[in-house]
């Protein structure tokens, strides 16, 4: 297996005028926030990243929304099924669920809703090489430590690669080196992009944003 860099402006997704590792830091932080929200500030949030996903990912955010519904399922039971208080059928209090429970299961699903559609977004905005690229710049620090970036990124590579064609059962092979480096004449291309002005400029703009939104909720 052998990697390669390409050098040069970035190019393919929405995402194109920017960095593809600020990309990823922003969508990090974006996640970081959903999980602090406040419940208004949330449902805002959450209808935001279904407009968005609706509107640039819709097929994409459908599939991922799909594989974790038995999940979003589980969250329902647990949250308004177990959660003491207020029983929402005072006829059955037995059967009922409480008010504080569908509370919080709202405010979990609405979390892990934003979170996925959070995902999609940033799986068809960046094309693999520039997302594998970008993590690969974000780990520049710790490459001084002795971490294998270049392995890193050439593993995820591969994993984005056979994710969406490989058979539910082969998951396991994705851990085995002879799994991974089967065919040694493939060549894995990732993208190496240089900070430029708009991408100081895109990030000036998101924290002058987030200042006056802090600002704004306080």
């Amino acid at each position: 297996m052998q990697a390669a860099y390409v050098k040069g402006p970035p190019s393919g997704g929405p995402f194109i005028f920017m960095h593809s590792g600020l990309v990823i830091a922003l969508w990090m932080a974006c996640v970081v926030v959903l999980q602090v929200m406040s419940p208004i500030a949330l449902a805002v949030a959450t209808g935001v990243c279904a407009i968005a996903g609706w509107w640039f990912a819709p097929s994409r955010s459908l599939k991922l929304l799909r594989r974790v519904r038995f999940l979003i399922l589980a969250i329902l039971v647990l949250f308004a099924g177990f959660t003491p208080g207020e029983a929402l059928l005072p006829a059955t209090p037995e059967l009922s669920p409480s008010r504080e429970g569908l509370v919080l299961a709202a405010e979990h699903v609405g979390r892990l809703v934003a979170v996925v559609l959070c995902v999609a977004l940033l799986l068809e905005g960046l094309p693999v090489s520039r997302l594998v690229g970008g993590l690969h710049a974000l780990l520049r620090p710790l490459g001084r430590l002795g971490l294998p970036r270049e392995r890193l990124a050439v593993r995820l590579m591969l994993v984005l690669r056979y994710v969406d064609s490989a058979p539910a059962a082969a998951w396991r092979d994705w851990l085995e080196d002879d799994g991974i480096n089967g065919n040694s004449a493939d060549r894995i291309v990732f993208a190496r992009e240089a900070f430029a002005w708009r991408d100081l400029a895109a990030l000036l703009v998101v924290l002058g944003v987030a200042a006056l939104w802090f600002g704004v909720t306080r």
